[in-house]
């Protein structure tokens, strides 16, 4: 083949990373290689996915609302069923997804982010409901402190392992280097997720974050970048005032 002709092959074929994984294709840090998009697997895996993100929901959600089971405890068996098929997958490496780090400058992307759109809700609160602003931290300082050291340690994790990392090992595939369907489904999953919680902006919320967690996590590719910028808006969420949407109908703190 002439030295021209070869050149320009390799030119036009897509670049990979370091694993073979073609860049621009969704899929986890973890993830090692990626399986064939068979006719029965393309037909299978959405199945899945709506069983999963949305029919176990239901399931948790009525057991959470309908027989009082606190919603932690409801979500441990979703938890452990993602967990067990990420570390039964040969085409997973839990360590490895947990391994990835991130790059100073998304560190400082995810730093300005959050300074301009933090910046815009706090404002919003002050404006629109002062009353709100800072309530939390002022009258339940215990509680607030206990939140602010356990939801990075237990809820911020779990949620990135199920709606990130799972989401785009697994499903990544189905949308090969369609970012533009991938983000908006996966921030709709993840806002869905938040069905359980009982109130409108609970859900509203997380889909808009959703978004700037997917589009995070399929730049990136590293849990901790995501797990970082996740924690920052949480904690936001629940010093500004916002909180009380995301614990009402649970029995957390008693909000109503």
């Amino acid at each position: 083949m002439p030295a021209a002709a070869s050149s320009a092959m390799a030119e036009s074929a897509p670049r990979t990373t370091a694993s073979g994984i073609p860049n621009g294709t969704l899929c986890a840090g973890g993830t090692l290689t990626l399986r064939p998009l068979t006719l029965a697997r393309g037909l299978w895996l959405p199945i899945e996915m709506a069983v999963i993100y949305l029919g176990v929901l239901f399931l948790v959600e009525r057991a959470v609302h309908g027989y009082k089971v606190p919603v932690f405890i409801a979500l441990l068996p979703v938890l452990a069923i993602i967990l067990v098929l990420l570390l039964v997958d040969p085409t997973f490496s839990l360590r490895r997804e947990l391994s990835r780090g991130f790059s100073l400058l998304t560190f400082v992307s995810i730093l300005a982010v959050f300074a301009i759109g933090g910046g815009a809700v706090a404002y919003w609160v002050t404006q629109h409901h002062p009353d709100w602003f800072l309530e939390f931290p002022r009258n339940r300082p215990d509680t607030y402190w206990t939140i602010m050291l356990l939801y990075p340690l237990m809820s911020v994790p779990a949620q990135e392992l199920v709606y990130r990392t799972f989401f785009f090992h697994r499903y990544g595939a189905l949308f090969a280097r369609a970012w533009w369907l991938a983000i908006p489904v996966n921030a709709a999953l993840f806002g869905f997720g938040h069905i359980v919680i009982g109130t409108e902006l609970a859900v509203v919320g997380t889909m808009a974050t959703g978004l700037l967690f997917a589009l995070r996590y399929a730049v990136t590719r590293s849990f901790w970048a995501v797990y970082l910028e996740h924690t920052l808006w949480g904690a936001l969420v629940f010093t500004v005032g916002l909180g009380r949407f995301f614990f009402t109908g649970v029995g957390i703190v008693g909000w109503r």
